[in-house]
């Protein structure tokens, strides 16, 4: 309202102008914390992988990146046939999938293909099992036992057919507890990869003697955009392949 010294707000606006001021400053905080956490999300690495990467490789990765980057947050993911469309979707930063070494190498459309190192293959069998004594074994030595497999048309079972025989397959699980108290328990042999060697030492684990599996183990990764933490991790992938290898 006017008077004769001028404007001057009605009791009205006095209480809108009290709101107004709260308002505004409970903007500002709205906007510093959205602002932090944009911050986080871009500082948080997502990093997906099969599930037998995910139990020994990738940890150790994320620990060599811990070590150069202190403060970096990561997150894992299990995957597997979807992990190419969750990079190319933005969901994930980086991926360590693998694909059957005797198929010809392949890359996603959409993504950057790195390829990490070639792992082999060993028989699992109880300790106790009658043929656990040797170094190696044939595959063909073990047509008559019950196996037990991640899928019923994968690289085990493609093993076992070029091997010259079909697996009596009494387990389908890609749960690696389930898988090795199976075997323990004498109920099942299969293959494991070397990636597992050391999770499942209280197994008899042979060599295979003559032509056995292996699967290409390789990252994922979108071809532009990264996010910063890529490529210190991609390099921790690479480290500690070339200590497996």
């Amino acid at each position: 309202m006017r008077d004769p010294g001028g404007l001057r707000l009605t009791a009205e606006g006095e209480i809108l102008l009290e709101h107004a001021d709260a308002i505004a400053e409970r903007f500002d905080l709205a906007s510093e914390q959205l602002a932090a956490a944009a911050q986080g999300q871009r500082a948080r690495l997502r990093i997906g992988a099969f599930p037998t990467a995910l139990a020994a490789f990738v940890p150790t990765a994320i620990a060599r990146v811990r070590e150069t980057h202190p403060h970096a947050k990561v997150t894992v993911d299990e995957g597997t046939d979807d992990l190419a469309e969750r990079i190319r979707s933005g969901e994930l930063h980086l991926a360590v999938a693998f694909q059957d070494a005797v198929e010809p190498r392949h890359t996603p459309d959409g993504v950057e293909r790195r390829d990490l190192f070639r792992e082999h293959f060993r028989v699992a069998l109880a300790p106790d099992h009658a043929m656990a004594g040797g170094p190696r074994i044939r595959l063909a030595e073990l047509r008559d036992e019950d196996w037990t497999a991640a899928v019923p048309d994968g690289l085990i079972v493609h093993a076992c057919r070029a091997a010259g025989f079909e697996p009596n397959l009494v387990s389908l699980t890609h749960d690696q507890l389930a898988i090795r108290a199976l075997v323990l328990r004498g109920l099942a042999v299969t293959l494991v990869p070397e990636l597992l060697a050391e999770p499942f030492r209280d197994l008899a684990l042979l060599r295979i003697d003559g032509p056995g599996p292996a699967r290409d183990v390789y990252a994922l990764l979108p071809p532009g955009g990264r996010h910063p933490l890529v490529a210190p991790a991609l390099e921790a992938l690479e480290a500690t392949a070339a200590e497996l290898r």
